[in-house]
């Protein structure tokens, strides 16, 4: 078995018996304050079940579910009542509703990979240990009492239980892609402080509000989570509509003749993977897939197209020639400026180039050449090595090996969405 498979066998395992446990424990000893347990649950499921389908290479944020979920495990009062629910009801109360929440869409055949599950689970149970046994024993309010220290105190603890859950989704991207964990964790740290910072917020909010005012405050405070989430669709949809134009565009130059079909996609998702190789994230790696779809559009300006639609095989001032006009058809597009600049520059030689141009310029040679079967595969990377004295760059070209080595592109989007 691979190491990433027992990577992420490890996290299923670890969040399977501990979910096991909460579950035994629970139905052993019965449900403590069922009031609680219902009311959170219910959150919980209902967060799940507001997920809507977004793209597969997009992760699907279920802000309300987990915010529900950690403010049930930071819960110490209801109404000025001390709580007993403890770690393994807490795990117990969120691993079922969690299912309850995602079933629906599993059934549509759009629901979560079971490693989404998995994490909520295990940091869940982080935040749980850290905050109940304390709260319990009496020396959170012993020392911190109701105020200001305490509410930071539950700011602190949810911080550390959103890094938790950053490191482990890194893992588990690690382990399935191959891809340098940095940058992964950097993708994560990043989203974390985005709508990650509004799900703290809130956990610590309803913890404290249902503590000073019961359960009638959940529903109060869940309205800003859904009014979030409601933005972030929309802004999803404006970014699945920018990507599905930039695709359109790509296509362009496959329905005019130009380049073979799927050429564009296939460079794209090879720059992508070869771009995390090299620890890209974020904008760069938006821009690099961009410019890849949008690489081979200056062909479009030529009266005589290019056989086969194969660039890597023109002479040096040509491939230049056609990069520049790509560059400003992009430009005329509304693209993003980035963008031009790598389709513009991509023909340069590699010391000169921006490092999405050189990923660009390589993997669509690469793909050029390749052909089919493998041994045409072997002399596209091997004609790759011989041109890294001027025209591709020896790190890009060894990255590609190393991601065609695991499969190349495939699997990788299903990878990151889960």
């Amino acid at each position: 078995m691979r190491p990433g498979a027992l990577t992420v066998g490890a996290v299923r395992g670890a969040a399977l018996l501990l979910g096991l446990a909460g579950l035994g424990a629970t139905l052993w000893s019965g449900v403590d304050e069922p009031g609680n347990a219902l009311a959170f649950g219910t959150l919980v499921a209902l967060g799940e079940l507001a997920r809507w389908g977004a793209a597969p290479q997009e992760r699907e944020p279920a802000p309300l579910g987990a915010a529900g979920a950690l403010a049930y495990a930071l819960l110490g009062t209801c109404a000025g009542s001390a709580t007993t629910h403890g770690v393994l009801q807490t795990v117990a109360v969120v691993a079922a509703a969690g299912l309850a929440g995602i079933v629906p869409h599993i059934a549509r055949g759009r629901g979560p990979g079971p490693d989404h599950l998995a994490r909520r689970v295990l940091t869940v149970g982080f935040a749980a240990l850290c905050f109940q046994p304390l709260y319990n024993a009496g020396a959170v309010t012993e020392h911190l009492g109701q105020g200001p220290a305490y509410a930071l105190f539950l700011v602190l603890l949810l911080v550390l239980t959103a890094l938790c859950d950053a490191v482990l989704a890194a893992l588990v991207l690690r382990a399935r892609t191959g891809f340098p964990y940095g940058p992964l964790l950097r993708d994560e740290l990043r989203a974390f402080l985005g709508i990650g910072s509004a799900v703290c917020a809130t956990g610590t909010v309803m913890a404290l509000g249902v503590a000073a005012a019961g359960l009638w405050a959940l529903p109060v405070l869940a309205v800003p989570l859904l009014l979030t989430q409601l933005s972030f669709r929309r802004y999803a949809a404006v970014r699945t509509v920018n990507r599905q134009t930039i695709a359109s565009l790509a296509r362009a130059t496959e329905i005019a003749g130009c380049t073979p079909p799927g050429h564009a996609h296939r460079v794209a998702a090879l720059s992508a993977a070869v771009g995390r190789e090299l620890g890209l994230s974020g904008t760069e790696l938006t821009v690099l897939e961009h410019a890849a779809l949008m690489h081979d559009i200056g062909q479009l300006s030529l009266v005589d197209p290019v056989e086969g639609g194969a660039t890597a095989l023109l002479p040096a001032e040509e491939q230049r020639r056609i990069a520049l006009l790509g560059g400003e058809v992009v430009r005329r597009t509304g693209v993003p400026e980035a963008v031009a600049v790598v389709v513009e520059r991509q023909a340069d030689p590699y010391r000169e180039q921006p490092r999405a141009a050189r990923i660009v310029r390589a993997v669509n040679a690469y793909d050029d050449l390749a052909g089919d079967g493998a041994g045409a595969a072997l002399g596209a990377l091997e004609r790759l090595r011989l041109g890294t004295a001027r025209d591709y760059h020896p790190d890009v070209v060894e990255c590609l090996a190393r991601v065609l080595a695991r499969g190349g592109a495939t699997g990788v989007t299903s990878a990151v969405a889960g």
